[in-house]
């Protein structure tokens, strides 16, 4: 039977920290700002379905390689989700 780890206060800012600075060091490496940044990871739920996912996996990599996947991963979701649209 699979159990439910139920995360500390600290755990979870921890993991808030780095979704924000993820949105942040993309949103340098694209050009844009911040917020639209921020906008466009919701729109195709890169945060919780990437960053805060995979999180245990990804937070300890370095920085450039972690901002290069989320902009990788950041492009690809958003050319699939226009392919679905059409």
């Amino acid at each position: 039977m699979k159990t439910c780890k139920v995360m500390t206060d600290r755990e979870i800012e921890d993991r808030m920290i780095f979704a924000s600075s993820c949105v942040e060091s993309a949103a340098r490496a694209l050009g844009i700002s911040a917020k639209e940044a921020y906008q466009r990871m919701k729109r195709v739920n890169l945060i919780n379905g990437y960053i805060l996912k995979h999180y245990e996996v990804i937070h300890s990599e370095s920085r450039k390689h972690v901002t290069e996947d989320v902009v990788g991963c950041l492009l690809d979701w958003e050319q699939r989700k226009l392919g679905k649209e059409a």
